[in-house]
């Protein structure tokens, strides 16, 4: 059974091949990162289903969670901690059904609405987003900014929901301390950790952060 505590930093995996992805995952891992989502775009289900499994030894030997990108059949398949879904894939409640409620079930918003309805269904946290534009994603959702979030998260604590809420979308480092003090419960990011010279110091540096604002 999987704790069903959702990290503050989320490190979501970019890259044009499995190998990247994985390297990214230990690298990440070293460095005290203790939630990665796996990414995988345009491969074959068994390449994805592989690199999942080869990054889950990574993840169990440093008690992270692994976080599989919209793929509900491979998280199930495999083991995963959990799913997360964007707003064109499957509903938090039909995962559910297939996953149970052993596994994380993140969903993905880019409106106070969004947010309702992912939380009704039974989603553990929501990635809201984009902060910025960002070159990792297509069909980008409208760009909310610091307004955006503070809005949005005045809404959610008006109507007493009580769901973790963290910022996605082209964050860097120096974001991390104007989104927290937004009332954000963390942050996701990809290539500020993926592109980093060397991935272990950057995780190290963006947990020191994020631990920093909540003491």
């Amino acid at each position: 059974m999987n704790d069903k505590v959702i990290e503050r930093l989320q490190f979501i995996t970019f890259g044009a091949d499995a190998d990247a992805h994985y390297e990214q995952t230990v690298k990440a891992c070293e460095g005290g990162c203790r939630w990665v989502q796996l990414r995988i775009k345009g491969f074959d289900e068994r390449i994805w289903s592989d690199t999942v499994l080869k990054a889950k030894e990574v993840t169990d030997k440093f008690k992270a969670k692994l976080i599989v990108n919209d793929n509900v059949d491979i998280a199930k398949e495999t083991g995963a901690s959990g799913v997360h879904l964007g707003k064109d894939d499957l509903s938090v409640s039909e995962a559910r059904q297939i996953l149970g409620n052993d596994f994380i079930i993140g969903g993905t918003a880019n409106t106070f609405s969004d947010i309702v309805r992912v939380s009704s269904e039974g989603a553990d946290y929501v990635g809201l987003g984009p902060y910025r534009f960002t070159t990792t994603k297509k069909k980008l959702s409208p760009v909310l900014g610091i307004r955006g979030y503070s809005a949005i998260l005045e809404k959610v604590k008006r109507e007493n929901i009580h769901i973790p809420v963290i910022a996605i979308g082209g964050i860097t480092e120096d974001d991390i301390s104007l989104l927290l003090q937004a009332g954000l419960y963390g942050i996701a990011v990809s290539s500020v950790i993926a592109n980093a010279d060397d991935i272990t110091l950057k995780t190290m540096t963006l947990i020191d952060k994020i631990k920093k604002h909540f003491k």
